[in-house]
């Protein structure tokens, strides 16, 4: 049968490009049957990706049969998988976030998880030797990859192997690094065709706090102003998407990759005491300025207080 390789839902660059590079790997490599799926549309600079290394999207699917072969990437959260995942026979998981546990095995099962940005980068040092094979394309969508969650090196999550990996790809495939960076960035900074609840749910993590169900929501881009002249509009459907989707509370960030600090939005009273508690600030509008804050995994999520 046939092995799916995915990651979360909402999926971003990483979690459209490691299931495409993981499949070739299983497939080309280790002569198992893989193909990459995804779990949603993939954003605006997942899209861009595949298009510019002419990589097709991996077919979309929302839920997985009992005992389909699956091996899952760029996260380990039940909650950002298929409700069915556990009658899945998960093979194996390749991640870099922290251990949530939920998952249940049919077996003992391959396990690699480690404290860097990115899931291709660990995907980069378990192919090995093998990656002289890798065809253009598949380097081009690691190297997406690793800029991407690391926003080009400037989130304090970047190790110093995301960054030796990433030149490596880029002088391999004689590409300028960071004019292609500002090229993913530019085309994750389009949001004009989404509606205030796609924005809201494009990259966001389910997060539970004290009892408290958050949406933690984060908006990348070099074009904070195209967003934040929205806020109002976003601030109103904060409360429709936490209703629809079983939360109390929506928390968007947006995140300005060249100035490097977060804007928190404020629609209410609990979110003020959740950015008051969290980030040691006074707010005062329905905005709060978080300098130097650029990534959920490591100063957003561990921070937060109610």
């Amino acid at each position: 049968m046939t092995t799916l390789v995915f990651g979360h839902k909402s999926p971003d660059t990483d979690s459209t490009g490691s299931p495409i590079i993981w499949a070739w790997y299983l497939n080309e490599i280790k002569g198992q049957e893989a193909e990459a799926v995804l779990l949603g549309e993939p954003n605006t600079e997942a899209a861009f990706v595949l298009d510019k290394w002419n990589l097709p999207k991996p077919r979309i699917i929302d839920n997985v049969a009992a005992d389909q072969p699956v091996v899952i990437v760029d996260t380990n959260n039940p909650a950002e998988l298929p409700d069915a995942i556990n009658d899945a026979d998960i093979m194996a998981i390749i991640d870099h976030h922290k251990l949530v546990g939920g998952l249940e095995t049919k077996g003992p099962i391959d396990i690699r998880i480690e404290p860097v940005a990115c899931t291709a980068t660990i995907m980069w040092k378990m192919i090995g030797k093998d990656m002289a094979q890798a065809p253009s394309e598949i380097k081009g969508a690691m190297l997406s990859c690793i800029l991407s969650d690391t926003l080009e090196f400037r989130s304090p999550t970047t190790t110093q192997e995301d960054q030796a990996i990433a030149w490596g790809l880029a002088k391999d495939l004689d590409i300028d690094l960071s004019a292609y960076a500002s090229d993913m960035f530019e085309a994750k900074s389009d949001v004009s065709a989404f509606s205030d609840a796609e924005l809201l749910r494009m990259d966001s993590k389910e997060y539970e706090v004290d009892g408290t169900q958050f949406r933690v929501s984060v908006l990348e881009t070099t074009a904070p102003k195209i967003v934040l002249d929205r806020k109002d509009s976003l601030m109103a459907s904060m409360v429709d998407v936490a209703r629809e989707d079983g939360a109390d509370e929506v928390l968007l960030f947006v995140v300005d990759i060249l100035n490097e600090e977060a804007t928190m939005l404020i629609p209410n009273d609990r979110v003020k005491g959740v950015a008051e508690k969290s980030f040691d600030v006074s707010v005062s509008g329905d905005t709060v300025v978080l300098p130097g804050v650029m990534s959920r995994k490591k100063q957003i999520i561990p921070n937060l207080k109610v």
